[in-house]
């Protein structure tokens, strides 16, 4: 990649566990991720991860609260943007997360590379505020992989270390992938790699050749991290699931004041936002029906 290539920004746009207390802009019914889809998609941002949430909030993996909120984003933006399931969960079968890519066959998926501890750390308290093990065990990734493979979805690697970036190398030997791979590196949850451009550099440079990657900055770390993707050639993720805040401190109003500070930075550094159509092309993935019958 280089700086020549146009940047795929993609907003995460609800998370699973953020919520209205912390942020009230966090959208729980499928009108209000509709109208955030609206701001991210008028602010240039051109591929959506969503986690399902119940309208009352509580997080879901259910067909029907997939369904639901993909469906409101379509009528309300059309084919502008890339559709990004999660499939990352602790106390979730493989089964459970198969069926809604099954049934509602996203462009894209992620894909979690590889176990970890997962906390927060509060240095002020001296301790450890939240701690799981997220398990992700290589057959857990294949399942998934070859779920995502028979429903043509193509598979979004999110890397949480640099080992991680390392396990993508067996999978392309098996056969289970193919070029172009898409990789996000997710910097700044402790326990995972530290939020540094050095490391970004580094998770960048053990992918096979040919993979387009984009950062995932985590909290504070977040702006920082697009600034040196941006400089190394990459793509970028912001969204309240990521980060509530603005490099100023005010918290954002909406996902869009998030995505409009991205596309700012991008542009500051001499690179351009790329359109839904040039994402897919970045990806390999197969415009959709309106955008063929234009071409």
């Amino acid at each position: 990649m280089s700086l020549d290539d146009a940047v795929i920004i993609t907003c995460a746009i609800s998370g699973a566990l953020a919520d209205r207390n912390q942020s009230p802009a966090i959208p729980y019914t499928p009108a209000e991720y509709a109208a955030e889809a609206r701001r991210i998609v008028d602010e240039g941002g051109v591929m959506i991860h969503i986690h399902a949430r119940r309208p009352d909030g509580t997080p879901s993996h259910a067909v029907d609260d997939f369904r639901a909120i993909t469906e409101a984003i379509r009528a309300e933006v059309g084919d502008d943007v890339i559709v990004n399931y999660s499939t990352g969960a602790v106390g979730v079968s493989v089964e459970e997360r198969v069926a809604y890519l099954d049934a509602l066959r996203p462009e894209v998926a992620a894909l979690n590379m590889g176990s970890m501890n997962y906390a927060k750390y509060s240095p002020r308290r001296r301790a450890f505020v939240f701690q799981a093990v997220f398990a992700n065990p290589f057959d857990e990734i294949v399942a998934l992989l070859e779920a995502m493979n028979g429903a043509g979805i193509k598979p979004e690697h999110e890397c949480f270390d640099t080992g991680h970036v390392g396990s993508l190398a067996p999978l392309v030997d098996m056969g289970l992938l193919s070029a172009p791979l898409h990789a996000s590196f997710v910097m700044g949850v402790v326990g995972g790699v530290p939020a540094t451009a050095r490391n970004l550099a580094a998770m960048a440079d053990n992918l096979p050749p040919g993979s387009h990657w984009g950062v995932i900055g985590i909290s504070r770390a977040q702006w920082m991290l697009v600034a040196a993707a941006l400089t190394l050639g990459g793509s970028v993720r912001v969204g309240l699931e990521d980060n509530l805040y603005l490099p100023d401190g005010t918290m954002a109003r909406s996902n869009g004041d998030l995505v409009a500070k991205a596309r700012d930075l991008t542009l500051d550094v001499g690179r351009r936002p790329a359109t839904v159509a040039e994402a897919r092309a970045l990806l390999g993935i197969p415009a959709r029906p309106a955008e063929a019958v234009q071409a």
